[in-house]
């Protein structure tokens, strides 16, 4: 990793509020690309284009060409990310409020501690990650629970967005162990490449291609399509990388608990989209269960205790400790 750098307050102030907006509003973003644009066919074309505009900037300034082994990680990883990950969001987002997709993908982290808790060798959990488990998987089933008020959200569209975090999860874990380019930049415009690719041909075997009308696409979905290549995948992602020089880990990582603030007030502001009392406890329950889980990673940086370092280590959104690792977690903002 570079060496830290020395910002003035104002320019990591500006950067953390584009990483708090900008990725907190792709969502909302999503929801209207989608609403005249194929989801697969958009996301996928958004990675490939994105991906290729990293990848030539990391090329031309110097980075070394992939080796074969290192297009293999790309793949795999752009499958458990942007095929099945992002693929689920942009699905799922036809069927759920956009704010809510927000909620049920911020459960990532749940499904970080419990995949690295299970695997061989896999260390306990602390008693505070316990309950930050407990807590996050309470305010999901209160989210998805029908409600009298609203109908409930749907199951099929919850429950794919839940799925899309495990593989997230899954994909952020093996990539710790990944052969790949020691550039951030080469490494992520590769999984862009390989797993826009991939979301394209799942659009083509969705048979989205043949039903799509390009003179149907309105402008709204062409301005939400530009922005999240623009600015959810270039501006923030560039913002976020400079943070990891910049900025504390802790610090950086509190975007875990804005960006689901950010996209229900967007949703419910700019869309419509209904916020009821029982959508904010909800929220608030899975929020605090991800802050628990947090905390005990504050702890294990100050070196209380290698079981908690392992889970800390483990989670791909505290991965401003490995720049490599939180350039992935990242790549589909």
């Amino acid at each position: 990793m570079s060496e830290p750098i020395r910002p003035s307050m104002v320019r990591v102030a500006v950067a953390l509020a584009a990483v708090y907006f900008i990725w907190g509003s792709t969502f909302l973003a999503i929801r209207f690309a989608i609403e005249t644009l194929p989801p697969f066919l958009m996301a996928g074309a958004r990675m490939v284009f994105a991906g290729s505009l990293l990848y030539g900037w990391a090329r031309w300034r110097g980075a070394p060409r992939p080796s074969r082994v290192h297009w293999r990680s790309a793949a795999l990883i752009g499958m458990f990310l942007l095929l099945v990950g992002n693929g689920a969001v942009v699905w799922a987002e036809q069927r759920v409020d956009s704010g809510l997709a927000a909620l049920l993908v911020s459960v990532e982290p749940l499904w970080i501690v419990l995949l690295v808790w299970l695997r061989p060798g896999g260390d306990r959990p602390t008693l505070r990650v316990i309950g930050g488990l407990l807590l996050g998987f309470a305010g999901l089933v209160l989210l998805v629970k029908p409600s009298s008020a609203t109908g409930g959200i749907d199951p099929l569209g919850a429950a794919v967005i839940v799925l899309g975090a495990l593989s997230w999860a899954w994909g952020s874990l093996y990539g710790q162990r990944a052969r790949l380019p020691e550039s951030p930049l080469l490494t992520t415009g590769m999984q862009m490449l390989c797993g826009g690719g991939l979301l394209l041909l799942a659009s083509l075997l969705a048979g989205e291609p043949a039903g799509f009308d390009p003179a149907a696409v309105s402008l709204r979905s062409l301005l939400a399509l530009g922005y999240l290549v623009a600015f959810g995948s270039l501006v923030g992602f560039t913002a976020y990388v400079w943070l990891l020089r910049a900025a504390s880990p802790v610090l950086v990582s509190t975007y875990a608990y804005v960006n689901p603030v950010v996209a229900v007030f967007l949703g419910w502001v700019l869309a419509g989209e209904p916020v009821t009392v029982g959508t904010l406890v909800a929220a608030a329950v899975i929020l605090s269960g991800v802050a628990l889980i947090s905390s005990s990673q504050v702890k294990s940086m100050r070196g209380e205790g290698p079981a908690v370092a392992e889970e800390g280590k483990a989670s791909s959104w505290e991965a401003p400790l490995d720049e490599e690792m939180a350039v992935e977690a990242c790549a589909s903002r």
